[in-house]
């Protein structure tokens, strides 16, 4: 906000007049906030849970920060108004019937874990987990 006195007053006058204009801070947003509506938000929250979604390009392409998307999908979860669609490409443990000589090779960012037919699964389970931490 700026002030400045409209014209100069004679001195034997006990007031001035002051005209105030309103400006722009400089911290404030170049652009003002935008209202999403609620058909909007949902349809970019279900967009983003599809299996494979990039939350952050989906955000990217609505002309909406990352973040706030990922505050939407974790309100719509949490309320219980959507689900997370299960990745049917997700990869999970399967029963092997092992025989004498069995052994896995699983390949994990370049390192391989062998795993002989003796190995529980919560073993494997805390291995992938500390390769995974390297």
């Amino acid at each position: 906000m700026s002030i400045s006195m409209s014209a100069p007053m004679p001195d034997d006058r006990s007031f001035h007049v002051l005209e105030a204009v309103a400006n722009r801070l400089d911290a404030s947003p170049q652009r003002p906030r935008r209202r999403w509506s609620a058909e909007a938000k949902a349809r970019l929250v279900e967009e983003s849970l599809k299996p494979g979604a990039n939350v952050s390009a989906i955000a990217r392409q609505a002309g909406l920060a990352s973040s706030q998307l990922f505050g939407w999908r974790r309100t719509a979860i949490k309320s219980g108004a959507v689900r997370r669609q299960r990745d049917a490409a997700r990869l999970g443990f399967v029963e092997v019937t092992p025989t004498a000589s069995a052994s896995v090779e699983i390949e994990l960012g370049g390192v391989v874990i062998r795993a002989g037919a003796d190995i529980n699964e919560e073993q494997l389970v805390r291995i992938i987990r500390a390769v995974r931490q390297a």
